[in-house]
Formats: structure tokens, sequence, C-alpha cells
């Protein structure tokens, strides 16, 4: 006899809540079926292994859908476990009722027990697709099946039906299309089997469909027939639990290619399995190189994430700290405490311990492929090192334990890049800092003024070419007790105490001097003196205070920007013929010392690649002194 019922008030709403709002996603309906579907054939393998009636082993079952435009209908049936009248009644006629749930707790001792689905709402996602739903299900041991029929928040109608196989068959009726939605997409058979690749793939049951295609016919070149054939859309056993001694470089690769849509060859793979506290099977990838938009803002991070096989979300990017994510990958977890609608994750303690162990697993296969393939990681870093050396400067140094020691620089030892470790490793036991140079590249670093004296007495220096490569050398301050240096700052001084104190004397000696090319260049520098820092080079400009000329190129380049000046002094060679040559012009003539200030001034700034502000007036200024 059938039974027509309504759903609660509360049900109501909750059943108009999960059509309109829950689920972000449409195509989500297919998956919640299949993950329903496959948790009744899991309840009745369960009871195979000890129950014999069942007559079934794992390779009978599976789960079948199959498309009607004509009738605009899904179908989705499994050979599982079936539902009774009362079960249907207390399974879909009361909506957030887990059937799923209670079987697990009762079997919560079973170690081999996985069950997908916990929330008992995943059923009415149909809805957002369906004005109709039909479930007919005969239950494992009874000889009566039952339908189970509803047109949504009206209520539900269940009564008695033929049904000559135990489990469940569920057809929906697919809505009509209007000007804002097309649930055509839905009755497409390509497009059904992209949503199973995508959420359902590594089901462990097959889930097989009816296919529909053409082909030429034997032995005719121009003639075609259509055929249907049983296709299986689903890959089954996720590549991810398996052994991994049962998989080659070339398997770890092509999977690779496929899931994550990259044609270059992954740096490294990472597969591994943690059991404890949080237990988890984790696939990652290190790429190579990076995709063209990985430092842009619609870029987007995160590591796929499953439940037990079945995709919950594409990327979850609190699996990921932001100077990692260029890995790619899935972790695939049943510990994982999921919302209702099991697109989202509870921010949980779970959570937190899986992201903390990819983390420290990212950095110490990072560190061994720095070891191992030395090569690689210097490709790998020149096209990620900027995100690792931004994962310091952003949290303000509170990451350097991470990322410090894999972090690289170009060095004057051999224009290579080195790490700073290899750095310390080769200083001289009386290097008390790690010596740095900024600058738009390694070349043009090198042929700084003040890279002369740090060389000629064998430093090490580490060229910095990145616009936020000072800026980390400050956040880091000191790597190994050593400090960090600028060679171009006020701190860089490699001379001994008397050489100091003969060079204050001489400076003392000279203030007139340097009074009068200070009054002639105004604002533009803080100090003039003579240097013992230079050789060759005549002039220098150096930094004094916080902000270095490298700094104030950066600073000034961003938009609204407030024109930073770092305070610059000038600083003469005190061996350089151009010394003799100021002091004579003090004493004989300051209005050409004032004019000789400006053109040394002008040199300094086009050596640091500073601008000219009045290239005209300097060049005229330059043959006005060539012909005197």
């Amino acid at each position: 006899m059938a039974r027509t019922k309504q759903f609660k008030a509360e049900s109501k709403k909750l059943l108009d809540m999960m059509i309109n709002s829950i689920y972000t996603h449409k195509e989500i309906f297919l998956r919640e079926l299949i993950s329903n579907a496959s948790d009744a054939v899991d309840k009745l393998y369960f009871l195979s292994l000890t129950d014999s009636s069942v007559g079934k082993s794992r390779e009978d079952f599976k789960i079948r859908l199959s498309v009607d435009k004509a009738e605009r209908t899904i179908t989705i049936e499994d050979n599982g476990i079936g539902m009774s009248g009362d079960e249907l009644e207390a399974n879909l006629g009361t909506i957030a009722k887990s059937g799923s749930f209670s079987f697990k707790q009762e079997n919560e001792k079973q170690d081999d027990i996985d069950i997908i689905g916990q929330f008992g709402v995943g059923f009415y996602s149909a809805f957002m697709v369906s004005k109709k739903v039909v479930v007919e299900s005969r239950r494992f041991g009874e000889d009566t099946a039952h339908r189970w029929e509803s047109e949504g928040a009206d209520g539900y109608r269940i009564e008695e039906c033929e049904k000559s196989e135990t489990g469940t068959k569920i057809t929906l009726y697919i809505k009509d299309s209007t000007d804002e939605e097309s649930y055509d997409e839905y009755l497409d058979q390509y497009r059904i089997s992209s949503i199973v690749k995508k959420y359902s793939d590594f089901i462990r049951y097959p889930i097989v469909m009816d296919w529909t295609g053409s082909r030429r016919k034997e032995g005719e070149e121009n003639q075609w027939e259509e055929y249907t054939e049983e296709k299986t859309l689903n890959s089954m056993i996720p590549m991810w639990k398996k052994d991994k001694k049962e998989l080659s470089k070339e398997d770890y690769s092509t999977f690779y290619h496929d899931q994550f849509h990259d044609y270059n060859e992954p740096l490294k793979e990472i597969h591994y399995k943690v059991e404890g506290n949080a237990t988890y099977n984790a696939l990652l990838y290190i790429p190579e190189k990076a995709p063209h938009n990985y430092y842009g803002k619609d870029f987007e991070k995160g590591l796929q994430l499953y439940s037990s096989g079945v995709l919950i979300m594409d990327k979850c990017s609190d699996l990921l700290p932001d100077y990692f994510g260029f890995v790619k990958g899935l972790v695939d977890s049943e510990d994982l405490s999921l919302n209702i609608s099991r697109e989202l994750l509870q921010h949980d303690r779970q959570l937190k311990i899986i992201a903390a162990n990819i983390e420290k697993k990212i950095k110490n296969e990072l560190v061994k492929t720095m070891k191992d393939n030395r090569e690689g990681y210097e490709k790998f870093f020149r096209s990620f090192g900027l995100g690792l050396k931004f994962g310091i400067y952003n949290a303000f140094g509170t990451n350097r334990d991470v990322l410090e020691d894999l972090l690289m620089f170009v060095s004057s030892n051999g224009k290579k890049l080195t790490t700073l470790a290899e750095y310390v490793d080769r200083c001289p036991e009386n290097q008390e800092n790690i010596y740095y140079a900024c600058g738009e590249t390694a070349d043009k670093i090198d042929m700084l003024p003040q890279t002369e004296l740090a060389k000629e007495k064998g430093f090490e220096i580490l060229y910095m070419t990145e616009p936020v490569d000072e800026f980390l050398a400050q956040i880091l301050s000191e790597y190994k007790g050593k400090k960090f240096v600028n060679i171009s700052g006020e701190d860089f001084d490699l001379s001994t105490e008397d050489e100091k104190s003969a060079l204050n004397t001489l400076n003392e000696e000279n203030k007139g001097m340097f009074d009068a090319m200070k009054e002639a260049l105004g604002e533009k520098v803080a100090a003039v003196r003579f240097t013992q820092k230079l050789r060759n080079h005549p002039v220098c400009l150096v930094s004094e205070g916080d902000i270095s000329i490298e700094m104030q190129k950066v600073l000034n380049s961003l938009p609204n920007s407030q024109g930073v000046q770092a305070k610059l002094a000038l600083e003469i060679n005190k061996d350089h013929p151009i010394a003799e040559k100021l002091k004579s012009l003090c004493e004989s003539d300051k209005d050409m010392l004032a004019k000789y200030s400006e053109i040394l001034y002008a040199q300094a700034r086009l050596i640091e690649g500073l601008p000219i502000e009045n290239p005209t007036e300097l060049t005229d200024l330059i043959c006005e002194v060539m012909v005197k």
C-alpha cells in the first residue's frame, strides 16, 4: 500500500538550503550519489566476508550509470546492500539521517571499513538538477522491494515495487533548461564521464556505463557504424595507495601529466604514507619549471584533497604554505572533519597536523635534491627561488628555519649559485661577516668599485639581483653567527685599526675641502670624505642608515611611491690622482672644486645605476672642465 508523507517543516527548510546554498557546484550531485552507492556496496561486501549466502565476490560488485536523453533521466544503480521500506523512510524521509554513519558506528572496531558518507544529506543534492527523484531498493535478505518518490519539498511517496536483484536504483528526472541555467549538459555521456573522472575516479568498484559511439567498419575504409558497449569510467585503484615498489618512474610521470596538466617532467615525486595522530596517503610533485602565472594574482595554490578516494576539494590551500605553493599533488585521508557538504574542511587538529607534516616533508626532500641532483635543484631554484625568499620576507623571518638553507645566490666565486651554508663553509677563519652586494645583474655588481677590495683580500661576495634580496638580508641579519654586510654600506670596512686611525686623521686635515664640496652638493649627500675601500676607481656612493641605494630603487619603483631617498655619502679614493687634484683646487679655485664635486657625484650615481637629474647640465659641465 502506498504511503504519501510530508517532510517536517524543519526538513523542508533544510532541503531548500541543500538545493540552493550548501553545494557550490551542481555537478557535485553525481559524486554524492556514487559515494552513497559505493557505501551500499561496501556494506554488502563487508557482510559477504562472514556470510556465504551473499553469494558475491568482490569482482561481482559494480555501480552502473545510464542516460536517456529522450526521457531526460540519469540512473545510478548499485548491487549493494539495498534498503527496506522502513530504511527508505528513515534514511530518505528524514533529512540528515545517515545510514552510513550508523553502520560505521555499529562496526567501528572493524579496521577495514571505509565508509564515505556520514552526514546523510548528499542524496538530496540530486534535487539541484532534478525535478523528480525515484529510488527503487531491495534489501539483502528480503523478497520485497520498495519505491521512494519525491518532487522536492512537498513530500514523498513510498510503495512496494518489483525489483529482481538486491541493491538500489536511483532515477533522476532532469530539470528543463532555462535562460539562466542549462541542465542538458547532465544528459551528455561525455559530461557524465568527466564528472566521474574528476570526483569518483578512485571509487574502489567499477563505475560502468553503456557507451554509444561511431567506429569504422572492419575492412571498410569509409564506412562507419554505430556501436554500444559497456565502458568502465573510473580507474578504481588510487595510484597513491599502491606500493612504491610496484610503480615506475614512467607511472609517476604519466599520472603527473594526466592529473595536473603539466607537460614538463617533474623534478621529484614524493610518495608516502603516514599513520598516527593523522593517517593519510600523499603523492606530491615538485615541478622543475614554474607555470606562466605562478607569480601572478590569478595563480591558485593547493593540493587535491580526497576522502577515501573521493575528491573533496580540487585545491586545498590550507595544506600548503604560500612559499611551497609550487607543489602539486594530493592527500587522501579518512581522518579529516568535513562540513555538511563535504566540499569544505572544518579547520581541525588533523588538518593542521597533516599540513605541518607536509611542510616538513617538502623541505627535507628539497634539501635532499640539492645534494643528490644539484643541476636539477638549481633549475628549480631559478623558477621558484623568489617565492622562497618572499616566504621569509613576508613573515618577517618567522619561517627562516624552514627556508634559509634552501636559498641560493650567485657568488663571486665562479659566478655560480651557492647556498648560505656553502658560503660560510668556504669563509676564511678570520672572516666574521657575509659580504653581499645588490644590483641589476651579477655582471653589473661585479663592476662596482666596492667589490675590488673585498676580492683582493680573498673575501667572497654574494651578488643579490632580486628586488627582495636586500630586504631579505636585513631580515635574516645573520647566518650561523656571521652578520650580513652590504659592501655598499657604511658597515663595510676591511681596514686595520691603524689604517682607520690614519684615515680619520687625513679626513680631519681636509675637513675644509669636504665642507666646501658638501656645500656645493647641498642635500644630495650627507657627507663627503676620503676612503680606503677603493683600489682603481676614483669615487663611490655609500649608504648610511637603514635605507640602502638598492632599497631606494626598489621602493621608488612601486606604485604610489613616496620618493624615498637613501642617506648617501660621497667617498673619494684617497690614493687616486683625483684626490691630489681636489686638494689643489681647494687651495686655488673653489669654484672649479664645486664643479668637480658635481661631476664626481654624477659619476658615482651612474656607477650605482641611479638616474642623473639633468644630463644636459652635466655634459655642459664636463665640457667646461675639459677645455680648461
